[in-house]
């Protein structure tokens, strides 16, 4: 007879554990701060600091752009990481969130409580040490009305687009604030640009996951024949309002007759694909809306930094 020998099993040593354990929560940590919302989020915050900066600036105040980009990264990952504790135990019953660290129990809720709330504290401190008071003054605003506004909002009524909307597009303002201490009119226009997209872009996500929205219990959209109704209300008026005011900087001198062009191409081709959604809502053109708003706001601002005058 043959002796059969097990096979050996391979067994991990205690360094390889602990290297393995760490590089999965700093992985969690990372996560809680949504890294791909807040790589836009410092889009527009650069485009609106570079904008703010006069045509003649001898020499681009580096520091002050770095300082103004990093506090405000610090206070939205804190803010998305509040968010993310706060809504816990709804994102487990979505397919969507679920695999999110809170949501699938891979680390502790107070560990991301205490990392929400250091990074939100220092992002605001450091703004204002390092910026100035208005800039710190608006990422706080930011991350108070989305937290205590908006978040509460998501389960109570379909209105809470409006309210997410309003600090959803104060980043330009910050990074505005953040080279001039001032608001102009032209900071302005920026903000009603993101306050304008986030409705067609948050709309493309709605009706992609209405039932995992549905079956946490959030009321993004309402219920019955209403609900199309409602999306083309949100998604087709705001895409519309887009196309003019995105020409504004043009119109104001601010650019010249590229961005003038290359402005009314894009907010045409994303009033095209929001216009599908509210006309004939379906998966398919929800994700054709998604991905044309995850392109419109980098390639306009790009469009707009590129061409200042």
């Amino acid at each position: 007879m043959t002796t059969m020998e097990p096979a050996p099993v391979a067994v991990r040593s205690p360094s390889v554990r602990v290297h393995a354990d760490l590089r999965s929560q700093v992985a969690n940590y990372w996560a809680l701060t949504k890294p791909e919302v807040n790589f836009l989020i410092l889009i527009t915050t650069f485009a609106g600091f570079w904008l703010a900066l006069p045509s003649k600036a001898g020499s681009l105040p580096t520091l002050r752009l770095a300082s103004t980009l990093v506090g405000t990264f610090l206070v939205a990952a804190g803010t998305a990481t509040l968010n993310q504790y706060i809504e816990r135990r709804f994102d487990a019953q979505m397919r969507r969130t679920a695999r999110r660290p809170l949501a699938a129990a891979t680390m502790q809720p107070s560990s991301a409580l205490r990392f929400g709330v250091l990074l939100s504290l220092v992002g605001v401190i450091y703004l204002a040490l390092t910026v100035n008071a208005l800039a710190s003054l608006l990422a706080a605003l930011t991350l108070i009305t989305y937290l205590f506004v908006y978040t509460p909002l998501k389960r109570r009524t379909p209105l809470c687009t409006l309210a997410g909307a309003i600090p959803g597009a104060i980043p330009p303002l910050i990074g505005w604030a953040g080279a001039s201490g001032r608001l102009g009119l032209e900071a302005w226009v920026l903000y009603g640009v993101v306050f304008l997209w986030q409705f067609p872009h948050f709309m493309a996500i709605a009706w992609m996951y209405r039932e995992d929205y549905a079956r946490a219990g959030y009321l993004v959209l309402p219920f019955g024949a209403e609900r199309e109704r409602f999306v083309a209300w949100q998604t087709l008026p705001p895409a519309l309002a887009l196309v003019p005011l995105t020409l504004i900087p043009s119109l104001l001198g601010q650019a010249a007759v590229i961005d003038l062009a290359g402005g009314l191409a894009l907010s045409s081709a994303f009033l095209y694909y929001a216009a599908r959604l509210a006309l004939r809502p379906s998966n398919a053109v929800a994700r054709q809306l998604l991905f044309a708003s995850i392109l419109y706001v980098p390639l306009l601002f790009a469009l707009m930094v590129t061409d200042k005058r």
